[in-house]
């Protein structure tokens, strides 16, 4: 049967002062009416029951998420510590296989925006099916939009069928000039959305993952604390998919943006005729290409151009668009009293 992984850890730090550890991006209406948790858990219907459901997250998040998805209990899965994507995915994957031994997984994150739903869902049945027909590992790749520097790429290899080709390489995070000549040899953005049975997944992390493997008896045993503790922290991209050879990607058919900083509000959210994105109670005159979110007071904006301006939580944000990414060393340079939020 059909598993779906759903990673939803991490506290959302691009998205300050809205995201705050008690309510992260997971649980926030950022790409629509909906927050992009309970989005990814309705765009499985049709194709993934919520009682195969599984999520892994944090200790805080655990109880918010099962209630908002209406998920089992047992059906959360709570990282002892966060160790980066291929533990948590091993571990989703390891306890599909013990509910089910012969588990096909879908592996998502909770933070996309995806406006074709049913395109969605037709590509992770191929995906699906060609892991199981090509005893692969299989990453969706999108055709890129644009010359991308945040997102890694895919070069593609020979077809295995009509919908499936091998992988020639992975290329992570270019400069601006390799990601245009990466467009211009029709490489793919790497989505993130994986498939892959079980018996595939503990074979190849077995074979190319020094990372995890030594510990992956630890797991099997139910020590699942054991194995956190002992895990090397390593991302299932270049922990496996860029040593392993079983490797396959299809072609997603629909629309997809990771909603990773306050930029990505103005390729997913309705804009104004000046390109302006809103959020609350905001005035703008001849202000252009803006992000603005406020939670509680009037935001007016004059003049002025690719701003993303933000207040929430008693905090105010200025900054520019092309620097929303470089939250993280913001953040890091404040002092605690400001930063930290409840």
């Amino acid at each position: 049967m059909n598993w779906g992984v759903l990673l939803a850890g991490g506290s959302g730090t691009r998205f300050w002062p809205l995201s705050t550890p008690s309510r992260p991006k997971q649980l926030l209406p950022l790409a629509g009416p909906t927050s992009t948790a309970e989005a990814a858990a309705e765009r499985l219907e049709g194709l993934i029951p919520r009682e195969r459901l599984l999520v892994v997250t944090g200790e805080k998040l655990a109880g918010p998420l099962r209630e908002r998805l209406g998920l089992p209990e047992a059906n959360v899965l709570v990282e002892p510590r966060a160790a980066s994507t291929a533990p948590a995915l091993v571990w989703g994957t390891h306890e599909a296989l013990r509910r089910d031994p012969d588990a096909s997984v879908l592996s998502m994150h909770a933070d996309w925006w995806i406006s074709d739903q049913e395109g969605f869902r037709n590509t992770a049945r191929i995906a699906l099916e060609s892991a199981r027909t090509h005893d692969r590992l299989v990453t969706v790749g999108m055709v890129p939009s644009r010359p991308e520097t945040g997102y890694g790429y895919i070069v593609t290899g020979e077809a295995l069928d009509a919908l499936a080709s091998t992988v020639e390489r992975f290329q992570e995070k270019p400069d601006a000039a390799t990601a245009l000549d990466l467009l211009a040899c029709g490489a793919l953005w790497n989505s993130g959305l994986f498939a892959w049975t079980g018996a595939c997944l503990l074979r190849e992390v077995r074979a190319h993952t020094p990372e995890l493997a030594p510990h992956l008896d630890t797991l099997r045993q139910g020590n699942v604390e054991g194995f956190f503790r002992d895990v090397t922290p390593v991302s299932i991209d270049v922990g496996l998919f860029e040593r392993s050879r079983a490797v396959a990607v299809v072609r997603g058919t629909f629309r997809w943006d990771d909603i990773g900083t306050w930029d990505a509000l103005g390729r997913v959210r309705p804009r104004d005729q000046n390109g302006n994105v809103t959020e609350g109670v905001v005035f703008a005159l001849d202000a252009k290409d803006c992000i603005v979110w406020s939670e509680r007071d009037p935001i007016v904006l004059h003049d002025v151009q690719d701003l993303v301006v933000v207040q929430a939580n008693g905090r105010i944000l200025v900054t520019r668009r092309e620097r929303a990414s470089d939250l993280k060393r913001l953040l890091d340079a404040m002092p605690a009293e400001l930063r930290d939020l409840p």
